[in-house]
């Protein structure tokens, strides 16, 4: 029974062109890839700033390993809790201009942990309709009550807030928001946000992933980006709350991800945020990678001048040419195509063009918004952006 189930879903998924399997890279992580033995220009990675291969972050992992090894045995609570974990904190915090700040071993870690522990039942969560799957489960997973607002939709919130308000008093409320949208690659309205949540009382969360190392003159994310004075962004004025979630794994070059706030907030997640209890942690070499990542994207900013080049760059020849971009802003730059069979189509014929970009379909996006989802990185080169522009071009136009 449990076979012919499953063979009744894969023969569904490939019918629906949802049918997913995965690509083998065959070298490092790099402007160009190898893969089934031929060379490609990866337009699909979220290693913005090309740091995964960076000679000072591979040192600090290699002398990590020869001081630490590699596992650390068991989780934070237990005896995992090593100096590289320790250091990694104390760094995020300076970097992000907090009090503290908590060590995840993914982005899904960090969701899960910080949303179930600051709600619960009785609460009440305000999340936008694109926010990432991970928040979606975590707020699935807190058994709090849902409320989704519409993609970006200030006025439309304000209404659920107000209307809440009015009926009842939660325990707590919660409104969350991805920085960058990871699909669309629009910037949430955090400063409108912001004020929401402090006339409302509410908390606020914004998942980073993708604007951390990239947007703000800093690096350090959407609040700089905004100008959003949040030196310490738990207990602001009048009591309501941003906390910062981000990840090390997509322009850190890294792996794991991070929750920032006040010390208060970070002694809670230690004691409540179950994926952190439970996890044995990250291997200390991670964490002395990740600490010399900031260090390069404090240090370099030329970096993140280099990437804001090549997106204005490609995200202009595509508009240029009359393709929906949708509301992209940032190195995430969405191609719309509309049905997933004809996404699948484009990008398995511009793989044979020597471009590896993902059709990105259902139920990751909406139905009939799928999408290439092209992402840039700061080390592309001008000579393979130029061909992948006019490559993508023609070959969306060949199937119009």
């Amino acid at each position: 029974m449990l076979t012919n189930l499953i063979d009744k879903e894969l023969s569904r998924l490939k019918n629906a062109g949802l049918y997913r399997n995965l690509r083998l890279i065959e070298r490092k992580q790099e402007p160009r890839v190898n893969i089934d033995g031929k060379d490609v220009i990866l337009l699909c990675s979220n290693n913005y700033l090309g740091l995964a291969n960076h000679p000072k972050i591979k040192e600090a992992a290699i002398l990590a390993i020869e001081k630490y090894g590699f596992g650390s045995g068991a989780s934070r609570l237990v005896s995992g809790n090593m100096e590289p974990h320790n250091e990694l904190e104390q760094r995020l915090a300076r970097f992000k201009g907090t009090e503290a700040a908590l060590v995840f071993n993914s982005g899904y870690h960090a969701n899960i942990g910080i949303i179930t522990a600051l709600a619960g039942r009785g609460d009440l969560i305000f999340s936008d309709k694109l926010n990432h799957a991970s928040i979606v489960d975590a707020c699935i997973l807190s058994r709090a009550e849902v409320k989704r607002y519409p993609h970006g939709d200030v006025n439309a919130l304000e209404g659920l807030l107000k209307k809440n308000s009015e009926l009842r008093t939660p325990n707590s409320k919660l409104i969350i928001t991805d920085g960058i949208f990871s699909m669309d690659g629009d910037i949430a309205p955090l400063k409108e946000l912001s004020e929401l949540a402090d006339r409302y009382g509410c908390m606020l969360m914004v998942d980073d992933a993708h604007a951390t190392g990239v947007l703000g003159s800093n690096g350090k994310g959407t609040l700089e980006h905004f100008g959003i004075d949040n030196p310490n962004p738990v207990l602001r004025h009048n009591g309501t709350s941003i906390i910062q979630m981000g990840t090390l794994g997509k322009a850190l070059g890294c792996f794991g991800a991070y929750a920032a706030g006040s010390k208060k907030l970070i002694d809670y997640l230690i004691n409540k945020a179950r994926s952190f209890i439970y996890t044995t942690s990250l291997p200390p070499s991670v964490c002395a990678a990740s600490i010399a990542a900031i260090d390069i994207i404090e240090n370099e900013p030329q970096l993140r001048q280099n990437l804001w080049d090549r997106v204005k760059f490609f995200r202009d020849g595509l508009k240029n040419a009359g393709l929906d971009i949708m509301n992209s802003e940032t190195q995430i730059i969405p191609v719309l195509i509309g049905k997933a069979d004809k996404a699948v189509q484009i990008s398995k014929n511009l793989l044979d063009k020597g471009i590896f970009v993902q059709a990105i379909r259902p139920p990751t996006v909406p139905d009939n918004t799928s999408r290439l989802r092209i992402t840039l990185m700061a080390n592309h080169s001008w000579d393979d952006l130029e061909y992948a522009l006019e490559t993508i071009k023609e070959t969306v136009a060949n199937f119009a």
